[in-house]
């Protein structure tokens, strides 16, 4: 899993004109593929970016790359530096803020992929009498090349250099592929009478191979990556097979300055799990399972979770991914908000603190509420966005050309609308986030019997305070707008956030909610009552007790949209089978493809028509990232932009039509092209597919969770915080056995029952330790079958080096 939070860059270059100004954007590389890309920040050499990139990364890479670019109207956008971190250093910079340097982006510093090759250095006596030496080198194939200006079109050059003369062979151009097929073979003969190969000589031949992009540009094919060996390493008359990475031109351009360039800040979080068998975390999930029912439910494994992380949040992601998975997450979060709210002393700092319990709420929210917010706030916030209107209240903040009186009229319009449509969605609420609510509403009514507004705060601390009001702050980071609003927009969100909060947190002195005079004078039109019952007729619905609404579901919801390449389908018998650009959009009824956001549907296939989708090899088109959405009569193939895109497009189609009852179990890898299936060479368009479905993901649409990760995620936790368990154990000891005043050292944790607490992290420590045991023999079973030099761990990787290094000293220290 990878977040990357992308700041700001300072001290860019200025441009080369009377402006000195420039139009920046970030992009975030998987090597050199293109993932995200920030908004463009226009006038400015120091751009503020301030947005999240969250994915899931679907396949492997050796860096994480990062690309500042300065837009260009008329020509291509221009690349002013990078920053690439290699995947084994993402730990050094894990959750902080770092400044990186750009570095300058040439031919050497875009080098990837690697190289198959296979050699043979034997000794031959001709039939004069000469001896010879000969080798034979076999260049198999590449992977992963890099793509030049959009194309590659490449071919290798293999050279054998000494120091008196070198020769030059070359392969044949592949055209239109990264991924070239050359299997080509090349030979290499040196004669002289008597012993050609001295030793001392044989030390000074080296071998070489480059990769070039053949082009037809007048400045030359392009350099693509190269890779040199010195003789001495082949063995006479032995075959030698490796893969390589390729590297650097050892000349390449030493000289620039990267300090040039400026900087960029960021700040990455990247998160690596092997996960196991379902049987090897039963121990541990069930235990974590049962924290509901334990008495007290601070004695439980949950709550430890919570009491020895550094930060909450950190326990509150997996905790309730994996009680969502098993549909516990109700009494899980009853009974630790019931916990907190008899300890809580006074009614108006109800669930105010950063505790286990609001954390756990708040990521329920965001994963169960993410349509409900879509459906709520997301048109207008968009018309917001798109329109601009001037809404600054603030006279000091007020531009010339402004009136004040217009632009609270505005502000009005809009926090008079989105209250109307947050008070209005009830019946939408989803009927997890109601249940919980209701929860949170008897529990303090119970534990402040003497105000009656208690059942209201406890709720609307939550639905407005930390669900409404933070998506109208920040609608990005809650996929309601693809990147972070400009200025003025970002400045009418807060202004409506504010008022928002202030209107759902029924406190009787609204004003003095309000330090700046003007919000509190902007406040005087909402001080109605009407407004007030408006809230609480809301709060009302929204937790009452046994509330179901089961036709929810089938109002259409927006999953998914974007712009796709498709290939024609062949719904006309004479049509082209062409690629086009389309824009895309999945709802829980159809998957629709249009020509521009807004058009008429050219298309549109409903769920039940879904049978699968699946994967496409590149092979069949010769086009990366590829998939097949597979329909009674025909199939669509449709090509995403990126490896993260079409990951996310299989899943979230995949899961909406789960529930299809013809789903196929087999299906075609390949496409059907020239009167046969290209994986099975099956010539009937209508022959079973030869290879079986992948496994399909829960019928849920608006999760999707693997409980075992999950569980894996929890171990982790435990394991990096064992210290701060053993350390709560000795807190137990010390509390069953002295009854005086608590250590200073052991207050911080919550412990209400010592010996059942004690108990638990017994239980803890061995389900952990054990499961540390099969990661120790996973690692130890995958260092003795790893073999350097193969397609999965090619030579020329520093980290692995180091990697096999680090595991010989523990194999060497275990015996």
């Amino acid at each position: 899993v990878g977040l990357a939070m992308v700041g700001e860059a300072k001290n860019l270059p200025t441009y080369p004109g009377p402006n000195k100004m420039r139009d920046c954007y970030c992009t975030v590389n998987l090597d050199q593929e293109e993932v995200f890309r920030t908004k463009i920040v226009e006038k400015s050499l120091c751009p503020f970016y301030g947005e999240d990139f969250y994915c899931e990364i679907p396949r492997s890479f050796r860096h994480l790359s990062f690309y500042i670019f300065d837009r260009d109207v008329f020509r291509r956008d221009s690349i002013i530096g990078k920053v690439a971190i290699l995947k084994e250093d993402l730990q050094k910079y894990h959750n902080r803020d770092t400044w990186f340097q750009l570095q300058h982006v040439d031919a050497d510093s875009e080098v990837q992929g690697k190289v198959h090759l296979e050699m043979r250095l034997s000794e031959v006596i001709t039939d004069t009498g000469v001896i010879c030496h000969k080798l034979a080198t076999r260049v198999l194939e590449c992977q992963g090349l890099p793509i030049v200006n959009g194309q590659c079109d490449p071919y290798a050059t293999v050279t054998l250099a000494g120091p008196y003369r070198s020769e030059v062979k070359k392969t044949k151009v592949k055209k239109k592929t990264n991924n070239p097929q050359f299997d080509e073979v090349f030979y290499f003969e040196r004669r002289r009478k008597g012993l050609f190969f001295s030793l001392s000589f044989c030390l000074l031949l080296c071998y070489r191979v480059d990769l070039w992009n053949a082009s037809n540009l007048k400045f030359g094919d392009e350099f693509l990556g190269e890779l040199r060996l010195p003789l001495k390493f082949l063995r006479q008359s032995s075959c030698y097979e490796a893969w390589y990475f390729l590297q650097p031109r050892v000349n390449g351009n030493k000289t620039l300055k990267p300090d040039d360039l400026g900087s960029l800040r960021l700040n990455v979080v990247y998160t690596e799990d092997h996960v196991f068998l379902p049987e090897h975390y039963n121990p541990l999930r069930d235990l974590l399972l049962k924290s509901a029912d334990v008495e007290p439910v601070s004695a439980s494994t949950a709550h430890t979770l919570g009491e020895v992380c550094r930060e909450k949040q950190e326990a509150a992601i997996p905790l309730v991914r994996l009680f969502l998975h098993y549909g516990k997450i109700v009494p899980f979060i009853s009974a630790i908000a019931n916990a907190e709210i008899k300890r809580t002393q006074d009614p108006n700092t109800i669930f105010r603190g950063n505790s286990l319990t609001s954390k756990c709420i708040d990521e329920t929210m965001k994963l169960a509420g993410k349509h409900y917010l879509q459906v709520t706030l997301k048109p207008i916030i968009d018309e917001i966005c798109q329109l601009h209107k001037p809404c600054e209240i603030d006279p000091v903040k007020l531009k010339d050309a402004e009136n004040l009186e217009n632009n609270r009229e505005n502000l009005r319009q809009y926090v008079d609308r989105i209250f109307t449509v947050i008070t209005k969605s009830g019946v939408r609420c989803p009927t997890v986030m109601c249940d919980i609510f209701f929860s949170l509403r008897e529990s303090a009514a119970i534990r402040f019997q003497d105000d009656p507004d208690v059942r209201y705060t406890a709720v609307s601390s939550f639905i407005f305070l930390r669900f409404f009001a933070p998506a109208i702050l920040s609608p990005n980071l809650f996929h309601l707008t693809p990147h972070h609003p400009d200025p003025q927009t970002s400045r009418t969100l807060t202004l409506i956030s504010k008022t928002i909060q202030t209107l759902g947190s029924l406190s009787k002195s609204k004003s003095a909610s309000f330090k700046e005079s003007y919000m509190a004078t902007f406040y005087d039109y909402f001080n109605e009552q009407k407004y007030a019952d408006a809230v609480k007729n809301f709060l009302d619905l929204i937790s009452s007790s046994g509330r179901r609404d089961h036709k929810i579901i089938e109002q259409p919801i927006l999953l998914k949209e974007g712009f796709m390449i498709k290939r024609a389908q062949g719904r006309k018998k004479f049509g082209m089978k062409n690629f086009k650009k389309r824009w895309f959009r999945l709802s829980n009824h159809e998957f629709t493809y249009q020509k521009s956001k807004g058009d008429h549907p050219l298309c549109s296939i409903p769920i039940e028509n879904i049978l699968a989708v699946e994967k496409l090899e590149e092979e069949s088109f010769k086009m990366k990232n590829m998939f097949q959405v597979i329909q009674p009569e025909r199939v669509l193939y449709i090509q995403a932009n990126n490896c993260v895109e079409a990951r996310d497009w299989i899943d979230i189609l995949t899961k909406v039509s789960q529930c299809n009852k013809k789903r196929l179990t087999v299906y075609h890898p390949s496409a059907y092209l020239n009167g046969h299936w290209l994986c099975c060479k099956s010539i009937a368009d209508n022959a079973p597919g030869c290879t079986p479905c992948t496994g399909g993901l829960p019928a849920n649409i608006q999760l999707d969770i693997d409980g075992d990760r999950e569980t894996e995620r929890i171990y982790s936790l435990f394991n990096l915080y064992m210290t701060k368990l053993e350390k709560m154990q000795e807190a137990c000891g010390s509390k069953s056995v002295y009854d005086g005043p608590e250590q200073e050292e052991y207050s911080t944790f919550v412990i209400d029952d010592p010996q059942e607490t004690y108990k638990t992290l017994k239980q803890i420590i061995t389900n952990v330790k054990t499961l540390e045991q099969e990661h120790a023999q996973y690692k130890r079973d995958k260092f003795n079958k790893t073999k350097y030099g193969s397609q999965e761990h090619p030579i020329g990787d520093k980290s692995f080096q180091s990697y096999i290094r680090q595991q010989s000293e523990i194999s060497a220290h275990s015996i």
